[in-house]
């Protein structure tokens, strides 16, 4: 077989539009599409899919999501050689990817890559390549163009592997803004902290997007390299592809009004309102002081604590609750220890986790929040106590 050198992108957001722009830079035969029907002064384009397929050596694909695949897939399908090849860089779940191979069949070839739209352009991607080994030999030109090729088993394995290096990243998103979360309380500067944290293990992050993180004002028609929107639609494809609960891409999908932004704005989303963080303060009061007022406060009329207390359940009312409570401090107060470990804020309700150290005892409170007309308050306590 001949190595391939017309190539059709599928694809002109972002990713597409830079991959497409380099593998014209370097000399192949690249004509574009895109669904939005968008034009490009870097790169060959046309408004007709068929067209652009039609006499392609290699059909490369750099679309949102598996459906985006499929559809176009479905679309082009009549109008491919019998020799071209499939080549999928698009980040979809693991059985989306399985069921493109089977339809496809051995030209399909499932490359997902690692690194947004200025290492495609520098030609240094990470791509995770599920290929047969002699289709493999003719893309290889190709992909080495982009970047560094990782071989993957099978296509299934490709995609979970692509989704978990995205988890990792969203995981060091939402470190970030807890670091800046909690250096901004502490009045700490802005350009100090970022001095530091490159320094460790978030420095690559810290490094890239720092002039968004110091609040400079962005390129004229600069885009997002990696936008939230697209982050968290990977955390929500990972998330059903495991069946795990992944908290961070509810976080993400509720971190900017525009998930059009770049993850960067996920970093910058301020601290939690202290209005819904009073009722847990109140509530911390009313252990520290023994004074059930505060309990009054910090509760619905209508909540009910809950828990296993002496190896039986108990569901107190608000009233009972309060009952346990003598009025004043317990006598070992000064060395008891209370935090507010987490708190997830949708819309008009709130879930909260807090520790308490009391003496040998320590309990872990989980909370149920809810905004009223006029303050958050809790709504039902669930806790558990570690002897």
């Amino acid at each position: 077989m001949t190595t391939p050198h017309s190539v059709a992108v599928l694809g002109l957001g972002r990713m597409g539009h830079t991959i497409a722009t380099r593998l014209t830079a370097q000399k192949r035969d690249v004509v574009g599409w895109t669904r939005s029907g968008r034009a490009s002064t870097a790169v060959r384009t046309t408004d007709d899919p068929h067209e652009a397929v039609a006499k392609a050596d290699i059909v490369l694909l750099a679309l949102f999501d598996g459906p985006a695949c499929r559809q176009v897939l479905d679309d082009v399908r009549d109008s491919l050689r019998a020799d071209t090849i499939v080549l999928n860089t698009s980040t979809i779940a693991p059985d989306e990817a399985t069921e493109l191979a089977r339809r496809i069949g051995p030209l399909y070839v499932h490359a997902p890559v690692l690194g947004s739209v200025p290492a495609a352009a520098d030609g240094a991607l990470e791509i995770l390549t599920a290929a047969d080994p002699v289709v493999y030999e003719r893309v290889r030109p190709i992909l080495e163009t982009l970047g560094t090729v990782h071989p993957v088993e099978d296509a299934a394995t490709a995609a979970a592997l692509k989704l978990i290096a995205n988890s990792s990243l969203a995981g060091s998103v939402l470190a970030l803004r807890d670091s800046l979360q909690q250096a901004d309380a502490l009045g700490l500067s802005r350009a100090r902290v970022l001095d530091i944290l490159e320094l460790g293990h978030l420095g690559s992050l810290v490094a890239r997007k720092r002039p968004l993180l110091t609040g400079r004002p962005a390129a004229p028609n600069a885009k997002a390299q990696f936008t939230i929107g697209a982050l968290a639609k990977d955390m929500a494809v990972l998330a059903a592809a495991s069946n795990v609960p992944l908290r961070c891409g509810a976080v993400l999908a509720d971190a900017a009004a525009d998930p059009e932004a770049d993850i960067t704005a996920a970093a910058m989303a301020p601290a939690v309102e202290d209005a819904v963080l009073e009722p847990l303060h109140a509530y911390i009061r009313g252990h520290a002081t023994g004074d059930p007022a505060h309990f009054r406060e910090a509760f619905l009329p209508s909540a009910h604590i809950e828990g296993i207390r002496e190896g039986a359940f108990v569901s107190w009312r608000l009233d009972d609750y309060c009952a346990l409570f003598p009025g004043h401090p317990a006598p070992d107060e000064p060395v008891r220890a209370r935090r507010i470990d987490s708190i997830d804020v949708q819309g008009t309700v709130a879930t909260a986790t807090m520790t308490l150290q009391h003496g040998p005892d320590r309990f872990t409170d989980v909370f149920l929040l809810v905004r009223t007309e006029d303050d958050w308050r809790i709504a039902n306590k669930a806790y558990h106590r570690h002897s």
